[in-house]
């Protein structure tokens, strides 16, 4: 009689609240699957981004012209690191805040679009270091890394609202979160402005991104 009250009360469903229902009803995807997936992305994004320094299209044979190559090899060695730093910071925001025990659709993808932007990012980097004196370079790193703060803060916040989450954070450990991402928001605008205004060499800032979430975990950690 019970399953018939309840077939019946959700027959009386509306199609969108239906629709609704099924698509946040938790999946029989196991969490640990889903972090597995977003490790090796991470890992082959951060392997390949090597293969952006290329070698010479030619053999070199004398030696003045050797030390000339691997000193043309700087800006792209530079930017190299900077998308290798950026990267692994929300590899390690990724596995400090996201630990999840169950899932479904809308968070899965969620994940997936967080991962499209991380994938993105070397190319970004590459983009703006050679062509930072166009303003759509500025644009698109940008547009880059704000996309990928705000698919991170998604994830947290869809997870905490669903309950997602392993140890369910408190007030001020939410707070915190979001204003160290706020933060980094505020940053990235600040770094494209100074590389297109006033020079490309600023774009080395984003090197401070770990320090400045680092600092801020510190002071986080000290008021408990």
């Amino acid at each position: 009689i019970r399953n018939g009250k309840k077939a019946g009360k959700y027959n009386k469903l509306s199609f969108f609240d239906r629709f609704k229902r099924s698509l946040e009803s938790d999946i029989d995807i196991d969490p640990g699957r889903l972090m597995g997936l977003t490790d090796g992305i991470f890992g082959m994004v951060m392997t390949l981004l090597v293969f952006g320094i290329g070698l010479p299209e030619f053999l070199i044979t004398d030696y003045s012209d050797f030390i000339s190559y691997i000193f043309s090899l700087r800006p792209t060695i530079g930017l190299t690191i900077v998308s290798f730093v950026l990267i692994s910071s929300f590899w390690i925001y990724h596995h400090e805040f996201i630990k999840i025990k169950k899932l479904n659709i809308p968070y899965l993808w969620i994940n997936i679009l967080f991962l499209i932007s991380i994938s993105f990012i070397p190319f970004t980097t590459s983009l703006i270091g050679k062509y930072h004196y166009f303003f759509l370079s500025e644009v698109l790193v940008g547009l880059n890394i704000f996309l990928t703060i705000v698919f991170f803060l998604l994830m947290y916040y869809y997870a905490y609202q669903r309950d997602f989450l392993k140890n369910m954070p408190s007030h001020d450990e939410r707070h915190y979160i979001y204003h160290t991402f706020y933060i980094l928001m505020g940053f990235t605008v600040m770094v494209n402005l100074l590389d297109f205004n006033v020079s490309g060499n600023f774009v080395y800032l984003f090197l401070l991104m770990p320090v400045i979430s680092t600092i801020r975990d510190i002071r986080y950690k000290m008021k408990l």
